[in-house]
């Protein structure tokens, strides 16, 4: 069996104020066909799992182009065109293939195409024609449509949130295509629109419950796969929202039933699921109110793992105004800042200015007196699967018991080693923020005695309804109220 593999994926904020150009794709993850490297990367688990069964099984696999940016932005015609060519002229060098595995997120939108993985699919569908499987392995944070469901034989998208299972989802991915293709199994798909978007973390109930059963009732009784999609509030595009997607094998009225069920009950428990952020002063004050900590805050609406900058200064600026001490922030994005921090050298106290460069939904800069305690050129966190993440050169600065951790690459806080590799002992610090949504809990979990949600401002604001939509298929909870 010849099996051609690559990867194109991003999460577009459409309203957030940095673009996703080309750049942003090859400072994060960007390898030409065959030349992905010897470990995990984002948006490869299918590669990777074909790299663990093809020798023994005879296959002989293609690597096509992988391709990954961090979330952002708008992406530029000029990047989404480009990276497509090249994993579709790739494609065309494979031929023949039996099967076609992608690794896409689902919520990638650029200028002219709100459905660039739709578009993808339907174009590699016309290469390779009707008797070619065509997978993909998603991103829970997608936009399902109705072409990137009708152009792919199968998709199956992460179901923990963190999304610590892409190398699992891949392996699903590569088992359910393979037999597809051997004519063992006849994936059959229905999805059912929930007309709501929220978040499933899985780290608490109902989602992890939720979750645990669906995962019980693939491969049994003709269910071949469950997939439920978050979907990406911070996309204004039609297919925003939360759906369900079931395959089941032959058998459309029992995909169609077990879905419309499964929708059915994630309604229900909307309410349940919705996350609970707290304004910024009742945050610190429910912080400190818990006595030991560390406590971590959740810095959501300035996560750059949902497009936003990185680089917000509201809650910052308030730990300083209350005198809030001992306490970390990071990661901060702050090119500038770290390169002055760089030419002061350790040990040297300055005056800096940090953050909020990128514009209004950062908030102002604030002028620190300051001393740099650690630099690192190349420092690395600990990412999600038990990859590597580059945030560039780093520095731990400290100003009035705040220590602050700033780099060069926009980065969402996932490992704890943002902090502990440049010596910041969190175990130290009462108050602990994150710049995240939700990818901090795998490891900050372990460290963290309370965990705490932010609604603080920023260009991925956890308060929906504050945006102006204008592509949204409506109604939708929260934005409307749905009975």
């Amino acid at each position: 069996m010849r099996v051609f593999t690559a990867a194109l994926a991003t999460e577009t904020n459409t309203f957030a104020p940095v673009p996703t150009g080309l750049a942003s794709f090859k400072e994060r993850d960007y390898f030409p066909a065959g030349q992905h490297p010897g470990h995990l990367t984002a948006s490869a688990g299918p590669l990777w799992a074909l790299r663990e069964v093809a020798p023994a099984r005879g296959w002989t696999v293609i690597e096509g182009m992988v391709a990954s940016a961090q979330p952002g932005g708008t992406t530029t015609r000029q990047a989404y065109e480009a990276l497509r060519e090249e994993l579709l002229d790739d494609l065309r060098a494979a031929l023949p293939v039996d099967m076609v595995l992608l690794g896409l997120h689902g919520a990638m939108v650029a200028e002219g195409c709100d459905d660039c993985e739709g578009d993808l699919l339907g174009r590699v569908r016309g290469i390779v024609g009707s008797g070619v499987v065509v997978g993909a392995e998603l991103d829970p944070h997608n936009h399902l449509s109705e072409a990137m469901v009708r152009h792919a034989d199968v998709l199956v998208s992460f179901k923990e949130y963190p999304h610590t299972d892409m190398l699992e989802r891949g392996r699903e991915l590569v088992a359910l295509c393979a037999a597809t293709a051997q004519g063992r199994i006849e994936p059959v798909s229905a999805v059912v629109d929930c007309r709501m978007v929220v978040p499933f973390h899985t780290t608490r109930q109902p989602a992890r419950g939720l979750v645990d059963r669906i995962q019980a009732m693939e491969g049994r009784d003709g269910v071949l796969s469950v997939s439920i999609t978050h979907g990406f509030s911070l996309g204004d595009v039609p297919d925003m929202g939360t759906q369900v997607l079931v395959y089941c094998d032959g058998n459309a009225l029992q995909a169609r039933a077990l879905a419309r069920r499964l929708a059915d009950e994630i309604i229900g428990l909307r309410e349940q699921l919705a996350v609970h952020y707290l304004p910024i002063d009742e945050a610190l004050d429910a912080a400190l109110a818990f006595g030991a900590g560390p406590v971590v805050l959740a810095d959501r609406a300035d996560n750059p793992g949902s497009g936003a900058p990185g680089d917000a200064t509201f809650i910052l600026r308030r730990m300083f105004e209350r005198g809030i001490r001992p306490a970390a922030v990071g990661p901060v994005w702050d090119p500038m800042a770290v390169r002055t921090a760089f030419e002061a050298g350790e040990g040297a106290r300055l005056m800096l200015r940090v953050g909020g460069k990128t514009g209004p939904a950062s908030g102002d800069p604030l002028d620190l007196d300051c001393t740099v305690k650690a630099l690192r050129t190349e420092h690395h966190m600990a990412g999600l699967g038990g990859s590597a993440v580059s945030v560039g050169d780093a520095a731990w600065i400290e100003s009035a018991g705040i220590d602050i951790v700033l780099t060069t690459l926009r980065r969402q806080a996932t490992g704890t080693d943002v902090f502990t590799g440049l010596g910041c002992d969190l175990a130290t610090r009462q108050i602990v923020v994150v710049k995240s949504a939700q990818h901090f809990h795998a490891s900050f979990a372990k460290v963290a005695r309370h965990v705490l949600y932010v609604g603080a401002p920023g260009a991925a604001t956890p308060f929906i309804q504050t945006l102006d939509y204008r592509k949204v298929r409506r109604p939708k909870w929260p934005l409307d109220a749905i009975d």
